[in-house]
Order: C-alpha cells, then sequence, then structure tokens
C-alpha cells in the first residue's frame, strides 16, 4: 500500500515537473500598440499590437485593463459565408518565441466607454493580466492610421 502511494506521488511530481520544467518562464512583450483616432463621442474603440513571447514557455493572456476605459476585453473578427462576426476571447495562448498579431479584422483589444477624450498622440496605458502574476503594461499611442500606414 505504501509502495503503491510512492509511486503514485512520483507520477505526479514528475507530470507537474513536466508540465513546467524549472526555470522555464514565458515573457510577453507588447510591440507597435496602437489605437485608431476615434471620432468624438465614440464609446468603443479598437486596440492593436504584437504581442511577442521571448521567453521558453507559453504565455496566457487572459484579460487586459486600463484606468482610460470603463472595460477592455479581448475579440476575435472572423468571416463565415460573407459575414463578418465579432466574438470574444477567454484567453490568448503565445508559444514560447512565437507572436500573435491583433489587427483590424482579427484579433484586437475592444476598448469600451474611454475615460477621456483621445486626440491622435495621445498615449494609453493597458495593462495585459497574463499567467505570470505580474502581467505586463504596455503603452499604446492615439494614431489616424496603423504604424507604417496601412
Amino acid at each position: 500500500m505504501r509502495a503503491a502511494s510512492i509511486i503514485a506521488a512520483s507520477f505526479l511530481l514528475a507530470a507537474l515537473g513536466l508540465a513546467n520544467p524549472a526555470g522555464a518562464a514565458g515573457k510577453l512583450k507588447v510591440e507597435g500598440a496602437w489605437i485608431r483616432t476615434p471620432p468624438p463621442d465614440a464609446v468603443a474603440l479598437a486596440g492593436y499590437a504584437v504581442l511577442r513571447n521571448s521567453g521558453d514557455a507559453p504565455v496566457i493572456v487572459h484579460g487586459a485593463n486600463s484606468p482610460d476605459f470603463g472595460a477592455v476585453s479581448i475579440h476575435e473578427t472572423t468571416e463565415a459565408d460573407g459575414v463578418q462576426r465579432m466574438q470574444a476571447l477567454d484567453t490568448v495562448e503565445i508559444a514560447p518565441n512565437a507572436s500573435v498579431v491583433f489587427a483590424p479584422g482579427s484579433k484586437h483589444l475592444m476598448l469600451m466607454r474611454p475615460s477621456r477624450s483621445l486626440s491622435s498622440g495621445a498615449a494609453v496605458k493597458i495593462h495585459f493580466d497574463t499567467n505570470d502574476s505580474d502581467g505586463v503594461d504596455a503603452s499604446f499611442i492615439v494614431r489616424d492610421d496603423a504604424p507604417g500606414g496601412h
């Protein structure tokens, strides 16, 4: 009986070790972060960026928030039968040494109820909640066009 318990505990510890090898960590970087300049009195905006994981373990983004918005959520636009639909995403997983692009017509941050007027050149702080307890802060720049003029 005791031997069976020791074997079961050994398998459990081994499984936990394989799930998160010692020293493995994800490292999220947010690059090219921007928000399109909104029209006056807009109540919903979208945020775009490249989320890059330069670590050796997956990063899971499970939310975002900002003092400049009443609510921030992660969404994805998809197209089926010629109809575009937007749906909320609970999480976005970024594999080690990979990136996920948040761009118009794809994944994006839905930024609801801005608390201040945002004009071109303004900076907005957005915090990404991740499986790392600290998460990551990013500065999003309000722009008339996407970086690179797209």
